[in-house]
């Protein structure tokens, strides 16, 4: 089979390479994916930093989320794919329960080869069709932080029409899909940011209001704000833990839930006696399964939801995507034009 260019990591802190690969046949069950569009998630900026457990891995391809058509596959079952455009559920070896994963689970892109590249021979399980009528960008921008948004909001989050709902650091990839998915589910959204402007932009697409995280008291205040003296949030979506889990705890209503997807700040400082005198329940989230990304696919495509796109770069740009992702001013999607 032809060649492909890919963006390889070889060691964690260290600049990334632009090289040629032969593209693997796919073997039964697999699929050979030529990808027009790849996207960032922060995994990536910091595999490329070498603060990412899996970065022992390299070298290998980065990149968890693409678009492109299938060329080729490895048993006659699954010719039907070959001429199709399709998005890639990101989580390999999940399992069958759409309560955890599998110990085995992992995430496409390092160790697996990712799609930071031409081509990528992927098992079929991990093929769905694009939405119909979406740009091939913002196919590509969808599953990764697609999938994050949708499980933590409605398996994990349990969130319904006319709840309250608090999403922390507004501007990154999830945290988008999490105000558009939310708004799209009759649902009252609230968000926080380090940047008025990131608070203005989310007003603007449908945020109710907003606070600065770096205020002091800002988790009461906004509650107050929002809901009056006895009442707070349902549900918290965060994904940066630290110090700022003490501020959330008290926004959320006695009863709610926070979810939490990362730990960008450190880990959670829970406030031990303010969670359990509210009765708060506190809920890890990451990924999903293949239920959960078929779901999140139809709820995308039936309310016409696209994902935000913040810039589009060249693939032999990806430090300068990099970049632009460690500065922390991005709001949306970075894209990979391949």
């Amino acid at each position: 089979m032809p060649s492909h260019p890919a963006i390889r990591l070889h060691k964690g802190g260290q600049p990334l390479h632009l090289e040629h690969l032969e593209t693997r046949p796919p073997g039964p069950g697999e699929a050979v994916v030529r990808l027009r569009y790849a996207a960032l998630n922060h995994r990536d900026l910091w595999m490329r930093q070498g603060a990412y457990g899996g970065s022992g891995a390299a070298p290998c391809t980065l990149g968890s989320d693409g678009f492109g058509f299938v060329e080729a596959v490895g048993s006659k079952g699954d010719e039907a794919w070959v001429g199709r455009g399709v998005v890639l559920y990101p989580a390999l070896a999940w399992g069958a329960s759409d309560r955890a994963p599998d110990p085995g689970w992992r995430i496409l892109g390092v160790p697996d080869e990712g799609t930071w590249a031409g081509a990528v021979t992927i098992p079929v399980s991990q093929l769905f069709d694009a939405p119909p009528g979406w740009k091939p960008e913002e196919a590509a921008a969808l599953p990764l932080a697609g999938l994050t948004a949708h499980r933590a909001l409605f398996r994990r989050g349990g969130l319904a029409a006319g709840q309250r709902l608090l999403i922390t650091g507004i501007g990154g990839g999830v945290a988008q899909f999490a105000l558009q998915f939310a708004r799209a589910a009759g649902a009252e959204a609230w968000v926080t940011s380090g940047s008025e402007d990131k608070l203005r932009e989310a007003k603007a697409a449908g945020a109710r209001g907003g606070a600065l995280y770096t205020a002091e008291g800002w988790g009461a205040a906004l509650a107050r704000e929002a809901t009056g003296e006895k009442g707070g949030f349902d549900l918290c979506i965060d994904s940066a833990g630290g110090a700022g889990w003490k501020d959330i705890c008290a926004a959320l209503k006695p009863g709610g839930a926070l979810v939490y997807l990362g730990a960008t700040r450190g880990p959670g400082e829970i406030p031990m006696r303010d969670a359990f005198f509210k009765q708060i329940d506190i809920r890890g989230t990451a990924m999903g399964s293949r239920n959960d990304f078929a779901d999140m696919l139809t709820f995308a495509t039936e309310k016409n939801l696209r994902p935000v796109i913040d810039s589009t770069f060249d693939l032999a740009d990806a430090e300068k995507a990099l970049a632009r992702m460690n500065e922390g001013s991005q709001t949306g999607k970075i894209v990979l034009r391949i």
